[in-house]
């Protein structure tokens, strides 16, 4: 098996990355554990585990960008991401798919 070349600069750009998205990478780690928490204390089947738990924390990812936009401190990204795992993707559909429906509703 060839040996990964020492490249100091791939090691510093992904330390510069990580450093810089780590906020965000730690609310998706969050609504992951969080949803798997939730997945199997329900007495859910393995194969909603393995589909669910990755799109928790892709939409935890995507929701803790969310303080920024409300004025809210950054922090509460890990709060919103853990709530996207608490509630599990089909909720947050639910609720996204409702507040739509009354937003074209008022256009």
């Amino acid at each position: 098996m060839p040996h990964m070349p020492d490249r100091p600069e791939t090691w510093a750009f992904l330390a510069a990355w990580l450093e810089q998205n780590h906020p965000a990478m730690y609310a998706g780690l969050m609504a992951v554990l969080v949803g798997a928490w939730r997945i199997i204390y329900s007495g859910g089947r393995l194969r909603q585990l393995a589909l669910e738990t990755p799109l928790c924390g892709l939409l935890g990812v995507g929701v803790s960008y969310a303080p920024a936009l409300i004025g809210a401190p950054d922090s509460a990204g890990v709060f919103f991401a853990c709530m996207v795992g608490l509630l599990g993707v089909e909720t947050s559909r639910a609720a996204a798919k409702k507040v739509l429906d009354k937003k074209v509703d008022t256009l």
